[in-house]
């Protein structure tokens, strides 16, 4: 019992990561039915980013003033996505989603031409700090992990709640057609919704790379659980993607620790096409008939 609470515990930190990852993707989605398989690539350029302007690539530079650097040029990654793009949205979903492998390839090749293929670790700024409760172990990692993502939650809640273009982002999620017919800029709509993703991928890779090292492929093979617990939640739901990364962090655990670690990507996918099948719109989705 004691292994299991413990799994349990490092299972819900890792599926606060795998929720940002799926929120970024999520919102893509909801606002233009373009599934953007480019996001693990961006999110490591970005952790990249951060890296090189603290390590002595480009600067050696507070840890806080390259993250504020960072966003700001991931801004404008984004935005040039999003408009490389954008010709291919409204003619074919399918399209547009195809042409973002194309960017993720691109990013991927920029971080190794800038950085190199060799692994770096980088590690967050956090006194080494850990509490035993139990059979939990809690770091300031965790409390971290916990804080950042309840922050980055709930100011995404009250952008999306509480502002103009978070109105209108729900407007287009809804009804994409009305929502022009009434005079609703699109275009403003998903450059929003790639931006905003493309930030909280940054938030997730930062918290992503203590766990594990940093390389041009290491926050994208990361995303593919990401991308598991979007498809959990249901690509239409963002309380569906936290709900969906917490499920994938906890079974993921499980599985790994009682069956074997070696399957983990058998275990996506068997989880992938489970829920598929029994819940196509995502664990959330309420089933029910129609009456004819």
């Amino acid at each position: 019992m004691g292994d299991f609470i413990g799994l349990a515990w490092s299972g819900v930190i890792s599926g606060c990561l795998y929720a940002m990852g799926a929120i970024g993707i999520v919102l893509i989605y909801k606002s233009s039915n373009v599934v953007n398989f480019a996001h693990g690539n961006l999110a490591g350029l970005s952790a990249f980013l951060v890296f090189g302007f603290t390590a002595g690539v480009f600067g050696n530079m507070a840890w806080g003033v390259a993250v504020m650097l960072t966003l700001a040029i991931m801004v404008a990654v984004m935005a040039v996505s999003y408009l490389l793009i954008a010709p291919l949205v409204f003619k074919s979903d399918l399209t547009s989603t195809i042409a973002t492998l194309g960017i993720g390839l691109i990013a991927q090749g920029v971080t190794q031409i800038v950085f190199g293929s060799n692994v770096v670790s980088m590690e967050l700024p956090l006194p080494a700090w850990k509490l035993q409760l139990g059979p939990v172990r809690v770091t300031s990692y965790d409390v971290a992990v916990l804080v950042v993502t309840g922050t980055a939650i709930g100011l995404l809640w009250l952008l999306i709640e509480r502002t103009r273009i978070g109105i209108a982002f729900r407007a287009v999620s809804a009804n994409p057609f009305a929502s022009r017919v009434c005079g609703l800029n699109l275009r403003n709509v998903h450059l929003f919704s790639f931006v905003v993703a493309g930030l909280l991928g940054l938030i997730a890779a930062l918290l992503i790379v203590p766990t594990t090292f940093l390389s041009s492929t290491s926050v994208a093979s990361f995303m593919l659980q990401a991308f598991a617990a979007a498809v959990v939640g249901g690509f239409s739901s963002l309380p569906g993607a936290v709900l969906g990364g917490i499920l994938i962090g906890v079974l993921m655990n499980m599985l790994s620790f009682y069956v074997a670690a070696e399957f983990n990507n058998t275990y996506q996918l068997i989880i992938i096409l489970l829920v598929l099948n029994l819940f196509p719109k995502g664990v959330l989705a309420i089933r029910g008939g129609a009456r004819v």
